[in-house]
């Protein structure tokens, strides 16, 4: 039987920052993997700020994320496309690329994919 966690996002145990001081990527580790709190600056975009981190074409990294605040564009690799903002939950599959819409910071908690993500290969 697994046991209880329970870790603050406000103390973070890695922080990864994108390229271009475009935000960073907070994160706690939990059993069933980490969990992170993304800010992604105005400007912020996938293709500029981490895949030079990443060496990918596109982000390979799946996420499971909760919008907490700024909106994110999405653009997948077979060309469809969405749009995430404040409230919504997304489930984006490897294989995209995405960047921060309008003037104010996306703030996203990322369940799920964030191993490996914005770290160099």
């Amino acid at each position: 039987m697994g046991k209880l966690q329970a870790k603050s996002l406000g103390a973070p145990e890695e922080v990864r920052p994108f390229q271009g001081d475009r935000g960073q990527v907070e994160l706690v580790a939990l059993e069933s993997g980490p969990v992170g709190l993304g800010t992604f600056e105005p400007g912020w975009k996938w293709s500029e700020h981490v895949k030079p981190i990443a060496g990918t074409d596109s982000c390979q990294v799946r996420h499971l994320g909760y919008v907490v605040s700024g909106r994110m564009k999405v653009v997948m690799d077979d060309g469809s496309e969405g749009e995430v903002g404040p409230g919504d939950v997304c489930d984006i599959p490897p294989g995209h690329d995405a960047w921060t819409v309008g003037d104010e910071a996306c703030v996203m908690v990322d369940f799920g994919g964030l191993r490996g993500y914005a770290v160099g290969s």
